[in-house]
């Protein structure tokens, strides 16, 4: 699907025309310029690459910067392919906030942040083995059982167990666009989305 590359500004509420305060996602989506064209001749599939935030040439490896000399544009730090988009674009075209002016909804994919190392009552959700008193020690948050010891005298695979939580790619769907200001090139959405603030999100028609 078409979209675009964008960073997480914050959270802020707007009123609806009912009066309604409805929280909403501040996101800065683009513009974004048009760093490479792949064909089903030369690619197998057609679709663009987009390129975001400018970076400097001394942090730029050579075989980037002859990428984006063919492109006409100067480095970038953030790459992310879209199909859907067709043949309207070429290298270094520009593409802004005005690509959703026509969108009710989008997706929105982003990194979560990152919890680290967390039980499982945290990481999902459990309720904690027995009750806090007749001898009970400091078993509350523990697990419980994860399998037999006879059989299948195993643990099998995807046992929900403590771990490593959070800093994973994540999808939301269907976020209504509450507004766009393309002057700032900012994009209103209802509700969150997954990531701290000034990360890099994908957002999708």
């Amino acid at each position: 699907m078409p979209g675009l590359l964008g960073k997480k500004i914050g959270m802020t509420s707007v009123f609806s025309a009912e009066g309604k305060n409805i929280p909403c996602t501040v996101i800065e989506a683009g513009p974004c310029v048009v760093t490479q064209v792949k064909t089903t001749v030369n690619d197998g599939y057609e679709a663009i690459q987009l390129g975001f935030v400018d970076k400097k040439d001394k942090h730029t490896p050579n075989p980037e910067k002859g990428h984006f000399k063919k492109a006409g544009v100067s480095p970038k730090r953030h790459l992310a392919e879209f199909k859907g988009f067709g043949n309207d674009y070429k290298l270094g075209s520009e593409i802004t906030v005005d690509l959703f002016s026509d969108a009710t909804y989008v997706d929105v994919i982003g990194t979560s942040k990152g919890k680290g190392f967390q039980g499982v009552v945290k990481r999902h959700g459990f309720a904690g083995v027995g009750q806090a008193t007749h001898g009970q020690h400091n078993r509350l948050r523990a697990p419980g059982s994860i399998g037999a010891a006879s059989y299948p005298a195993k643990v099998f695979k995807g046992t929900r167990m403590a771990g490593q939580m959070g800093n994973e790619q994540v999808t939301v769907q269907n976020l209504q666009v509450i507004k766009i200001i393309p002057e700032h090139n900012l994009l209103l959405l209802k509700g969150s989305i997954p990531g701290a603030k000034g990360s890099i999100v994908l957002i999708e028609k």
